[in-house]
């Protein structure tokens, strides 16, 4: 199948929420009002900006209170254990006590960096999904080259618990744990490769009701603008993508991701 993308065609059709950004980052710095403006007139009119360590997520509140448009996530994720402080957790609690705060992440596991051994990278990641179950958060997941251990742990701790897969990039039958435990995939910019077949056949099985889209901006960009910064505005390319495989109107996927996202992050409606 070819398909062509056109994000100006999804101009103010239907509102999208991208639900992973890291608009914060450096390289923003530059036309950050800009490239949240250019979202909005793309529509995409809700975007869900993550942190990953504590400095991170401070910055994703203070642009969720600059914005509103933008909502936070705060947590630490496992390529940022480094020089924890012994209260780390008491301050991701403080944090994520504001009221634009709609998640705990993105926490997890990450074995292609290895910055931190699995014992490590287990403790951190289940203190806060203990957190999140206490204050009645979802949790926003990152998995890289740990998928056993990551489903492990999420059976063990976090089954039934909302919660998203970020940036899903497994085969079926890491999708079908994921599902099992009740937690979304969440779809980003490589959903458009075109020779990604494995993450094409879970996009087209995945139930409509537990699919997600973001683009992880400034990473994983999507094709046509593979190879430059990410932005909010290109996570119509990976809805549209989504529509063309699963053979579903346009719309109805937008419509339908949007109700996802409200439910999973029940804070921003």
């Amino acid at each position: 199948m070819r398909l062509c993308y056109n994000a100006h065609a999804m101009d103010n059709a239907f509102p999208i929420i991208d639900t992973h950004a890291h608009l914060h980052m450096d390289q923003f710095d530059a036309d950050r009002a800009t490239v949240i403006e250019r979202a909005v007139a793309a529509g995409v009119t809700r975007m869900v900006e993550i942190g990953y360590d504590l400095p991170s997520s401070h910055a994703a509140i203070a642009l969720a209170e600059a914005y509103p448009q933008v909502f936070a996530v705060v947590g630490v994720q496992a390529n940022h254990l480094d020089n924890l402080p012994t209260d780390w957790l008491a301050q991701v609690r403080a944090l994520a006590a504001h009221p634009r705060v709609v998640a705990i992440g993105e926490i997890g596991l990450d074995f292609y960096w290895k910055k931190a051994p699995l014992e490590e990278q287990e403790e951190v990641l289940r203190l806060q999904l203990s957190l999140a179950r206490e204050l009645g958060l979802p949790v926003v997941i990152h998995s890289r080259d740990a998928q056993a251990d990551t489903l492990r742990i999420l059976a063990d701790t976090a089954r039934g618990q909302p919660g998203i897969l970020h940036s899903f990039l497994g085969d079926w039958a890491f999708a079908e744990g994921c599902l099992d435990v009740g937690f979304m995939l969440s779809f980003s910019g490589p959903l458009t490769f075109a020779k990604l077949h494995d993450l094409h056949d879970v996009a087209r099985r995945v139930p409509a009701t537990m699919m997600l889209a973001e683009t992880d901006s400034p990473y994983l960009t999507p094709h046509p603008h593979r190879g430059r910064r990410n932005e909010p505005a290109h996570v119509a390319y990976v809805v549209r993508q989504l529509a063309a495989l699963r053979n579903e109107p346009l719309e109805q996927v937008a419509a339908q991701l949007w109700a996802n996202a409200e439910r999973v992050f029940a804070k921003l409606g």
